[in-house]
């Protein structure tokens, strides 16, 4: 992180005090180059960010992967104990744990789309902020107060 050690002092060489334009252009250039130098930082700190989460995505996805097959031998053998438990023809035993499946699928569907019209795409709070700072610079540009 820059910080106000890294710049450089202006030299300053000669009898008298330096005059005030000298002074106040080489505070700016020493805050321009803070900047600079703070914008990078947070560039470099942003990339690293994302490849990490690229490397933990891609992790995720694959044990995604692994766990969905997982749980769909579980229950092909699940549907094929039951229907061997119950003394049942193998399609009794897939159609009973399909439909297990489809309740509890239509169930987390519901739940899903009740959430989703909850969402509001658009910041509420952020756009009312907004409208009363322009507003605000309206009013103050008018000159009313």
């Amino acid at each position: 992180m820059a910080t106000a050690r890294d710049l450089k002092p202006v030299p300053y060489e000669g009898p008298e005090a330096p005059p005030v334009t000298t002074l106040i252009s080489g505070i700016v250039s020493d805050v321009g180059e803070l900047v600079r130098k703070e914008i990078a930082l947070a560039r470099q700190e942003t990339v690293e960010e994302l490849q990490k989460a690229k490397t933990a995505g891609i992790a995720l996805a694959i044990s995604g992967v692994v766990l969905a097959l997982g749980g769909v031998l579980l229950l092909l053998a699940g549907a094929q104990a039951l229907a061997d438990l119950l003394d049942w023809p193998a399609w009794a035993g897939y159609g009973i744990v399909g439909l297990a499946l489809a309740l509890v699928g239509g169930i987390l569907l519901a739940t899903a789309q009740k959430r989703f019209k909850q969402v509001h795409p658009i910041p509420e709070k952020t756009a009312e902020t907004m409208k009363e700072n322009v507003a605000w610079l309206k009013e103050r540009t008018t000159g009313k107060t």
